[in-house]
């Protein structure tokens, strides 16, 4: 069953998934308990997902890095009534990030038709490179930092002191860091939120202007949905961390020198991608709550139309109550008084 027909946008589906996860992520936020933040999400992730017309499987998830307690790879989800997919999935994109009260968590998931996402298996971490449209065809992972930033710089009609890195904050990346501060540009350091940054290097108005570094490689091929409807470029490599996993490479017929791109980490048309703010950020503002209710700001994107909604929601929870306990409400009974919506950020 095809997933590209005009007539069915599947991210649109994917926004009540995704609201639902950072609703009930987000009751953690600040609360120091790190596990809470993500078995919240997954389980009102998971109550969600059942209800799709999708017979899903996913590819990408996150237990084999951290042993979270995530949406497993292999596992199925949907109803099994609709079209088959692959499914990349992130309950929460900074559980860490929640549990400290920090900027930039997500809620995210991604479909694709089944066989086109690329699956790393335990080779969790990658080098990678991200930009956005005008970026994209100027970088390369092998070239050295400050090339690639004068590339861009070129591409974007700036100067490289006025661009904006955005690099994971690890001893691992301390070489890009200094070669960034040489070349003179700017740096925005993060301590998680890997796909909230390498979407924010190619989404208009979040004034990131490309990724750099070692990151997760789940993180990777989900973000790489995200970047493939934008019309931005990634480029990454396996970044195996010791002899163990470079003879895990060989065995799963993994190549360590290979240079991926868009298309090898998710093929095809039919793309799908939904997130939405658990706390603010960059790229979406995060949940906020009122008595009775809640505000939460998702984005939505299809490759095969190139078209990115940024959809402000309220959330009555006296009504979502008679049909679910799954978005964690607190006061119910009582309507939510007016609330100002989140600010909005300008989509393509």
């Amino acid at each position: 069953m095809s997933l590209i027909g005009p007539d069915r946008n599947l991210a649109m589906e994917l926004a009540r998934v995704t609201e639902a996860a950072a609703l009930a992520a987000a009751r953690w936020q600040g609360r120091g308990d790190k596990e809470a933040v993500d078995q919240a999400a997954v389980d009102a992730m998971r109550a969600m997902l059942a209800t799709l017309d999708i017979d899903g499987v996913v590819v990408i998830g996150e237990g084999e890095k951290d042993a979270a307690p995530m949406l497993a790879n292999g596992e199925r989800i949907g109803n099994g009534r609709g079209p088959l997919v692959d499914v990349a999935v992130d309950p929460v994109d900074g559980t860490r990030l929640t549990a400290e009260g920090g900027p930039g968590a997500l809620a995210v998931l991604a479909l694709a038709e089944r066989g086109s996402m690329y699956a790393p298996g335990r080779l969790v971490y990658m080098d990678k490179i991200a930009v956005g449209e005008q970026g994209a065809g100027s970088v390369d992972l092998d070239a050295p930092v400050e090339e690639n930033l004068r590339r861009v710089a070129r591409a974007t009609e700036k100067a490289v002191d006025d661009l904006t890195v955005i690099i994971l904050d690890r001893p691992r990346n301390r070489p890009h860091i200094e070669a960034v501060r040489r070349a003179g540009a700017r740096i925005r350091l993060i301590r998680d939120g890997d796909i909230s940054a390498a979407i924010a290097a190619a989404a208009e108005g979040s004034g990131i202007d490309i990724l750099l570094g070692i990151g997760g490689s789940p993180e990777a091929v989900t973000a790489a949905c995200a970047l493939k409807c934008l019309g931005g470029a990634m480029q990454c490599r396996l970044w195996p961390r010791d002899d163990a996993e470079r003879a895990y490479a060989a065995e799963a017929g993994l190549d360590l020198d290979q240079t991926l791109t868009l298309d090898d980490l998710v093929r095809g048309e039919a793309v799908f991608f939904a997130a939405t703010g658990v706390t603010p950020g960059e790229l979406l503002d995060g949940v906020r709550y009122a008595s009775g209710g809640a505000w939460t700001h998702t984005v939505v994107m299809r490759y095969r139309t190139g078209t990115v909604r940024y959809i402000t929601a309220h959330h009555r929870f006296d009504r979502l109550s008679r049909i679910t306990d799954i978005y964690g409400a607190g006061t119910v009974g009582a309507p939510p008084p007016p609330l100002e919506p989140p600010g909005r950020r300008t989509g393509r």
